[in-house]
């Protein structure tokens, strides 16, 4: 499994709770629950889905679910040796490597969200490394200014040539990790698998990001609840409940995932453009989009501006989106224009 993806899986998996309130099964005309769970990326997934039973037993979605995750992680995964994006990451400079349509959806969204934001970027795994948050363990000291000017010069989407042939790298060693958008992937790739079969009503989860669509029984809406970001390690508390309509829900934050040196505290969430680590007081941000895989990239880029930066690039893009942040008096909420009609 991709380590990277297990890191994120945490992170969603501490920021975002699902509250799922089921209706009791009701007829035999009445929708049914067809619930289907596994392993997948490093983390967990998790699937419900409403249709009347007749539908339901003339089905047989776990193994279609179970090959479809699995593709995806065979492509995705930097724990699998010969996975499509290792295979990528070990590629000379100016090789052309033929893709997948899978990797190149990805790879796709992923620069086209990195030129927009300037704070997501898909090449950055050796940065996230240098300061520790890595596989290995945290560095005793901090980095040089000259070690992380050399590692932001090696890295960026800007570096990625992406064409009908197939995929490329101008620098040699630049390498990809999808932990910020592979997930929300999954999680549109099973959606529409659901929808090819004329489900509608369903939640979909990977590692704390979901998708939902449709209704519960009785024309439920669905709920979700945003966590409360300054609750103790393993407490949980509610902060917000949303109805988010039709659409992806990803929700990244940095008050889980940090170490302290010298004092010092550094937070997971790197800024690509400095090779710093974010030290503001945006502590929590969720974003809407009918894309998981654009909710999950997102998500990520707004938590790195901190609150100003995303509020200006909520409203300049109509991004349904609640930041929270930190400030003496407490914690202050931001929702941006597009996201107050799910509140």
């Amino acid at each position: 499994m991709n380590r990277v993806f297990h890191r994120q899986g945490i992170i969603a998996t501490f920021f975002l709770t699902l509250t799922l309130l089921i209706s009791g099964c009701g007829q035999n005309d009445d929708p049914q629950e067809l619930y289907l769970d596994g392993k997948t990326m490093g983390t967990t997934y998790h699937i419900k889905v409403f249709a009347k039973q007749e539908k339901l037993d003339s089905l047989n979605l776990l193994p279609e679910v179970t090959l479809l995750l699995k593709d995806i992680n065979q492509s995705m995964s930097t724990y699998i040796d010969d996975s499509e994006i290792n295979t990528f990451n070990r590629l000379p400079a100016g090789q052309v490597m033929p893709i997948s349509s899978d990797f190149r959806a990805v790879v796709s969204e992923s620069i086209r969200l990195g030129e927009s934001t300037k704070t997501l970027d898909v090449t950055m795994g050796p940065l996230i490394d240098l300061w520790g948050f890595g596989p290995d363990k945290k560095p005793t000291k901090r980095p040089t200014d000259e070690e992380l000017a050399a590692m932001v010069a090696q890295i960026g989407v800007d570096k990625l040539i992406l064409t009908e042939q197939g995929l490329a790298k101008t620098v040699a060693g630049l390498q990809l990790s999808f932990s910020s958008t592979a997930k929300g992937y999954g999680i549109d790739k099973v959606a529409e698998l659901l929808e090819s079969h004329d489900l509608t009503d369903y939640m979909v989860e990977i590692g704390g990001e979901l998708r939902v669509s449709g209704k519960k029984p009785n024309d439920q809406d669905w709920r979700i609840a945003i966590e409360q970001p300054d609750t103790e390690l393993g407490v949980r508390k509610v902060h917000r409940v949303l109805a988010p309509g039709n659409n992806g829900i990803a929700t990244s934050g940095d008050y889980r995932i940090f170490y302290e040196m010298d004092g010092i505290t550094y937070s997971h969430l790197i800024d690509p453009e400095t090779g710093m680590p974010s030290r503001h007081d945006l502590v929590s941000v969720t974003v809407l989009h009918p894309s998981a895989m654009t909710a999950d990239g997102l998500a990520t880029a707004l938590t790195v501006m901190g609150m100003e930066k995303a509020k200006v690039y909520a409203r300049e893009h109509d991004l349904p989106v609640y930041l929270i942040a930190k400030s003496e008096d407490g914690l202050v909420t931001y929702s941006s224009p597009a996201f107050k009609p799910y509140l």
